[in-house]
């Protein structure tokens, strides 16, 4: 699997995610099997590049390459010139968003909300892949299906992207209408890959080993890009690989061991983010690690209370030492047979 000139480990993507796929999570993510991870959507807009809050999305430091920056925005020069601006400080892959459902995105026209507006959208296209081009720096694009039902244009987006120069397409199995209700459908996107000579990504309630099979034989796409539900579980990727690679499942991770890698994210977390913020932060992560688990639940709550880092590591460490007395092995979560149908 290849972007330009980059060679990835394998096609299990990690989604970009605004407040989740920080670096430490990123690396994470692919230290459990993901083979490529993009950032947090970073904005275009030049006034907030010196914000706390964006130099820690555009923080890579000790990140593997190829780093790949997500840019978001509604201006197609403004678009061009944070490209080049994330090229100088170290992106070698640039990805648009044209795929972010959240309100506050869309109402500035941005995120999917361009897909509504198709030469603009093509617009920002053409100015980012002009100004990564003399760095040899290859774009990516994300969107969805389309803004609504009775609106699903991304075949003609991504063909007008391809033919812009854009490297690969990520689309998500779902309308801007839809946010992330209801179930992903697979049609779109198979009819985007069969149109594409680029490589194709599928995106959308990919949530175990055999529901990424299906979407990988409906589709035929290149790779997969899996977001939600890596959150909490992010050797969901290793778990993936494995089975599409022998065609059994992989045995469920040791309980300690799951201890010893949130214990580890946990301490990154708070190298980027600090005491404070880091507390704070972090709870969502361990939210999603124990939501599933015996006793999560009661276990969140007491957790929620408490706001120093030491105290916080200390409980983890204490909860998944107890869980292990009794369950070894990760205890699974129930199938769910609603996300494990294929969307027509």
């Amino acid at each position: 699997m290849h972007i330009g000139a980059h060679a990835l480990a394998n096609n299990l993507f990690v989604a970009p995610m605004a407040g989740v796929t920080d670096r430490p999570f990123r690396q994470l993510c692919r230290r459990l099997g993901a083979g490529h991870a993009v950032s947090e959507m970073i904005t275009s807009r030049p006034e907030l590049r010196d914000s706390l809050k964006t130099s820690r999305r555009a923080n890579h430091d000790g990140e593997s390459a190829p780093i790949t920056v997500q840019i978001a925005g509604t201006d197609a020069a403004m678009m061009a010139e944070a490209a080049r601006y994330n090229i100088d400080r170290g992106a070698q892959i640039i990805d648009i968003n044209m795929g972010c459902p959240a309100k506050k995105v869309c109402n500035k026209w941005a995120g999917s909300a361009l897909m509504r507006d198709e030469p603009l959208a093509l617009d920002i296209v053409e100015a980012v892949v002009a100004a990564c081009a003399p760095q040899r720096v290859p774009v990516t694009l994300k969107m969805r299906t389309g803004w609504c039902d009775t609106e699903r244009n991304a075949l003609r987006i991504a063909c007008a992207a391809e033919a812009a120069g854009v490297a690969m397409v990520v689309v998500h199995g779902r309308t801007r209408e839809q946010g992330y209700k209801g179930l992903a459908e697979y049609d779109t996107v198979a009819a985007v890959k069969a149109a594409l000579r680029i490589p194709v990504v599928a995106n959308g309630d990919i949530d175990s080993p055999q529901k990424a099979l299906q979407v990988l034989r409906h589709t035929g796409c290149d790779a997969l890009m899996i977001g939600r539900a890596a959150q909490g579980r992010p050797w969901i990727f290793r778990e993936i690989g494995h089975f599409l690679a022998h065609g059994v499942p992989m045995a469920p991770p040791a309980t300690r061991e799951v201890r010893g890698w949130l214990l580890e994210h946990l301490q990154d977390h708070y190298a980027l983010y600090g005491e404070a913020v880091g507390v704070r932060t972090a709870r969502k992560h361990i939210g999603w690690a124990v939501r599933a688990l015996p006793g999560g639940e009661a276990f969140r709550a007491v957790m929620n209370t408490l706001d120093d880092t030491a105290a916080q590591l200390r409980a983890v460490a204490t909860f998944f030492d107890e869980l292990a007395e009794t369950h070894p092995c990760l205890p699974q979560p129930a199938a769910n047979d609603a996300s494990a149908r294929l969307s027509a």
